[in-house]
């Protein structure tokens, strides 16, 4: 969010957000983004901080189409899994594939994975669970009857258009304001909304796509949505018979968790799911200075001229997160979209006006420039001709105005251009996924002496192409993945960039502490973002950098994605943290960590280092584990987990174990180990439950999907998001080996034990 031209310091909070809540806020603080530096760590704590928060709204975003000033992609191929063209199944559901079926067997898609009850509707903020238990889940045929509307349901009539829909009662304007601003751009549209899709032939399925951290992802649901009292409970069709916007707002209810998972959050948020883009934070209402709107509007001409996306919001009334409508007509602390700017000759003076768009679909303001004010009758009657005196929602201020009553300006587009002078430039891209993983690839900042164990980009920018002096050429934006499904429930680490200049000379491949001790970051001073992601542009001199992504401590642990823009002519040479020169797109999931270090061969070694008196208890295996064992996570052993290891291989019922034990446990580690690695397809160092039941059929350990997924939610990290880590996975598999083998040991079918047996077995190991 960094915004060059403007250099922002701020929070911001939309609806009732708190998904973005930092560490040092709970739900009842404000909360959204923050920037500090690492060396006013203390104000941080202290809360000494700007705040500019907003209810129910969010600010300016702008999403370029795919086919002007196209930027070219280095990651995905045509048709590879991934790409637009491909995109990945979410939760491994198939659309093509679940319709064939729904329409061979003569039966409408039910979705399991999101289905049509309270689970999916969540927790709504303004809505009492009595009111909840009210809600009733209806396919479109059955609202429109309903409703007494004898008219057929249609998926879009006539094609999309920001004027089809109003906002119901889930407090997502900032995702309807992006919407209203995708309704500009065709492409984008069609890459979102499939429009092959109809009520005609018709299975009850349909489905939307967003790009998701790095990836295109193809989102099935269901047509069942939410009614309460007769009326759609979210975004509701002006026109009564369209469902396009309904059934995409499930979908990405469906991405967040729940409905209740989508209320508060920032316009750029969707328009990045929607495109992929580049996101740019302006502030606007306390940013007055010398030049500023002059600035600000060159920028809003750059955006449009790359054919982007546009919104934006307005401030919070007070401490008040209610969305009260103010004497200008404005709704304090909501979202809208900006659908146009232009100039207008009023007296032989030009005025800058801006067109905005409220989600409501009503509710205008009313000052200079609006619908009825008296400012239009002193235009042409070509200017005229731009006024829109329908109660629509839509209307225009000037560009003083606009500045004024309206706190944040947000840029998402795919091309860097709008930011650029250059408009005409043509860009390439790489993506980079990784991970911050404690004690092994998360160094926090420059100031730890562990920095160079971050993850690690060296790039080249070409000697040839040397750019004028002043001109940006390489784009950066971190993108951290959050580490909960529930939207709601995420919270996001203080993330940062550091680059350096590669002096001539310098060896390759990962560089160690020395090189950061003795060469300074390109910018001065190093800047930690709490955000989903956060964005720099740079203007680099030919030669080789390194770039390293870190969290502002040490030992936090996330995903994260690196996507480097740069231009046509500019060379990018990333290499990976072997010294490998990679001249070939790099597959975004590739690990970028460093590689893994080997476990210890000898176990008698050692044993014998952390065993007393030739047996190791379980804080002594503890301790050998956590510091010898190559953990793929931020996961430590426990000490319960521990004690399980030990009962498992407790042979002699000594409670501690002997070489010969942990010999065996040693070797079963080191093959479980391999087989996770086998099994963790998309190489995020966690097991879902399709790659659970992957591994355990390797491991010759055949069990139905039901079982499977028992054994997840009992065996899982996480309450929220059921995933195995490594360190979780070697215990499971433990028991699982331990069960097998006693079940075969007795007959292989049926098990005659006595109950001490069956304790020791059930209890113990």
């Amino acid at each position: 969010m960094t915004g060059p031209a403007f250099g922002i310091t701020c929070i911001v909070q939309l609806d009732s957000c708190i998904h973005a809540c930092a560490v040092f806020f709970d739900k009842h603080s404000t909360c959204g983004i923050l920037c500090v530096s690492v060396c006013d760590e203390q104000a941080l704590k202290d809360g000494k901080m700007r705040n500019a928060m907003f209810r129910g709204g969010s600010h300016l975003i702008m999403c370029e189409t795919r086919h002007s000033f196209s930027v070219i992609s280095l990651t995905y191929q045509d048709g590879q899994e991934g790409s637009p063209s491909n995109p990945v199944g979410f939760n491994d559901q198939d659309y093509a594939q679940l319709r064939d079926t729904c329409l061979h067997t003569g039966s409408l898609f039910v979705d399991s994975t999101f289905p049509p009850n309270s689970q999916s509707l969540g927790d709504l903020p303004d809505l009492s669970s009595w009111r909840e238990a009210q809600v009733e889940w209806l396919r479109p045929q059955e609202i429109l009857k309903l409703q007494n509307i004898t008219d057929e349901a249609v998926f879009i009539l006539d094609g999309a258009s920001r004027f089809d829909f109003s906002q119901g009662a889930v407090g997502n304007c900032w995702f309807l304001a992006a919407i209203s601003a995708l309704t500009f751009h065709k492409s984008v549209l069609g890459q979102v909304v499939p429009t092959e899709q109809s009520f005609e032939n018709y299975a009850g399925i349909f489905h939307f796509r967003f790009w998701r951290f790095g990836e295109w992802v193809d989102v099935v649901v269901d047509d069942y949505l939410p009614v309460l009292d007769g009326t759609l409970l979210s975004v509701r069709s002006k026109g009564g018979i369209e469902f396009w916007v309904a059934l995409l707002e499930k979908a990405y209810a469906k991405v967040c968790g729940s409905y209740a998972d989508m209320n508060a959050g920032l316009p750029s948020e969707a328009c990045k799911d929607f495109c992929g883009g580049i996101n740019m934070i302006y502030e606007l209402k306390d940013a007055h200075t010398a030049g500023h709107d002059d600035k600000l509007w060159l920028t809003l001409e750059r955006a449009t001229t790359s054919h982007a996306m546009i919104c934006c919001g307005t401030a919070w009334k007070g401490d008040m997160l209610l969305n009260t409508v103010s004497r200008t007509g404005l709704v304090d602390g909501h979202a809208y979209t900006i659908t146009g700017v232009t100039k207008v000759n009023c007296f032989g003076c030009d005025v800058k006006l801006v067109r905005l768009m409220n989600p409501w679909g009503k509710q205008e303001w009313s000052g200079k420039w609006s619908d009825k004010s008296s400012e239009w009758n002193r235009v042409s009657a070509e200017d005229q001709k731009k006024r829109n005196k329908r109660e629509d929602g839509e209307f225009w201020m000037d560009l003083e105005d606009f500045c004024y009553y309206f706190q944040m300006l947000f840029i998402c587009g795919e091309n860097p251009s709008f930011i650029d002078r250059d408009v005409d430039c043509r860009w390439k891209y790489q993506i980079y996924q990784g991970s911050w993983v404690a004690g092994k690839s998360s160094g926090g900042d420059l100031n730890d002496y562990t920095f160079d164990q971050n993850p690690q980009y060296r790039i080249q920018v070409a000697e040839e192409v040397e750019a004028e002096k002043g001109e940006r050429n390489v784009l950066f934006s971190l993108m951290q993945k959050p580490q909960r499904s529930r939207r709601s429930q995420s919270r996001f680490l203080p993330i940062g960039l550091s680059i350096f200049k590669v002096p001539p000379g310098t060896p390759e491949g990962h560089l160690e502490g020395v090189f950061f001790k003795n060469n300074k970051t390109v910018k001065d001073g190093q800047m930690y973002y709490y955000e989903r992601e956060m964005t720099e542009f740079y203007s680099l001199e030919p030669g080789e950098y390194v770039v390293v992504p870190s969290t502002m401590r040490a030992y936090m642990n996330a995903d994260f994605v690196l996507t480097v823009y740069f231009k046509f002519d500019t060379d990018l040479s990333p290499h990976d943290e072997d010294g490998h020169h990679n001249h070939t797109p790099v597959s975004p999931t590739i690990p970028t960590d460093k590689e893994e270090e080997p476990m210890e061969k000898d176990a008698t070694i050692l044993f014998e280092r952390y065993a007393r008196q030739d047996k190791l208890n379980a804080r002594q295996l503890q301790k050998l584990l956590n510091e010898n064992f190559p953990r793929g996570t931020w996961h430590n052993f426990s000490l319960d987990s521990c004690r399980s290891l030990i009962a498992l291989m407790d042979k002699t019922r000594k409670m501690k174990m002997n070489i010969s034990e942990f010999s065996a446990l040693w070797e079963k580690i080191d093959k479980f180990k391999n087989l996770f690695q086998s099994s963790d397809t998309n190489r995020n160092r966690y097991l879902n439950k399709y790659e659970l039941k992957k591994a355990l059929s390797a491991a010759a350990m055949e069990l139905s999907d039901e079982t499977v997924d028992l054994l997840m939610y009992r065996y899982s990290d996480s309450a929220i998001m059921p995933y195995l880590s490594l360190n979780g996975f070697i215990p499971f598999m433990m028991r699982m080996d331990r069960m097998l083998n006693v079940f075969n040991e007795n007959s292989g079918k049926h098990m005659h034990l006595s109950f001490e047996e069956w304790s020791h077995v059930f209890m113990y190991n």
